[in-house]
């Protein structure tokens, strides 16, 4: 099941904290881009991740579930991407959520569709970076530093650059990509038309298209034809 992210060139992330009518969904789930990620830095339950489920569900796509804490968890997603962030000091977002969630709910964690991510959160004034603490303030050959941390340390099968509502530095962004060897390089934040996508298309594996899909879904739509 993990090699199903390998030929993936784009993909749609909806937050469950976050309306979108049953004809915007639609185009978003019949744009071509290659899966559906769900998730969100707050605000996300199981209730609200099981409705939105249950919508992606009537189309066929892949749609995976990004774990940002245990409440959202819900099964009947094709995997489940478990970011583990590099560049904090917080224990908690390492490993420590993670060794609990196995300590809870062990017996019954479907480990062959988990995919873990090696998270590098770039963009300070972000929630997320907020969140975890994230060390934010890394230069290129930093950054990098920490992909090959997650790539051949590690052996994670995916290091996500995540710059987080705002377009990041693709100079970094390419600096990480040349940097790791087996991993798959996503890339999200700020990607909110074809030129933007097709940018961060050429210096990563996958770009992961979100907030435009609620700001302005007519050139969150391009994003897909921009790099396919």
């Amino acid at each position: 099941m993990k090699q199903m992210i390998k030929p993936w060139r784009h993909v749609f992330k909806l937050d469950p904290d976050r309306e979108i009518d049953d004809n915007a969904l639609e185009a978003v789930c019949m744009s071509g881009t290659d899966a559906i990620m769900v998730g969100g830095s707050s605000g996300v339950t199981y209730d609200n991740t099981v409705d939105l489920l249950s919508r992606v569900r009537r189309y066929e796509l892949p749609c995976v579930l990004e774990v940002s804490n245990l409440e959202m968890i819900v099964p009947g997603f094709d995997l489940y991407m478990i970011p583990m962030v590099m560049n904090t000091a917080d224990t908690k977002w390492i490993t420590g959520q993670h060794q609990q969630a196995v300590e809870e709910y062990g017996y019954m964690i479907p480990w062959d569709l988990l995919v873990p991510e090696g998270y590098i959160i770039l963009n300070s004034d972000s929630t997320v970076a907020r969140m975890t603490g994230a060390q934010t303030e890394l230069d290129a050959a930093g950054a990098a530093a920490y992909a090959q941390v997650a790539d051949k340390l590690m052996s994670l099968p995916v290091v996500y650059a995540e710059y987080s509502g705002t377009f990041g530095d693709m100079d970094t962004v390419k600096k990480i990509h040349q940097s790791v060897n087996t991993a798959r390089l996503f890339y999200g934040g700020g990607i909110h038309d074809a030129e933007t996508a097709a940018k961060a298309a050429a210096v990563c594996d996958t770009i992961v298209v979100g907030n435009a899909v609620y700001d302005n879904l007519k050139q969150a739509l391009l994003t897909v034809k921009a790099v396919k």
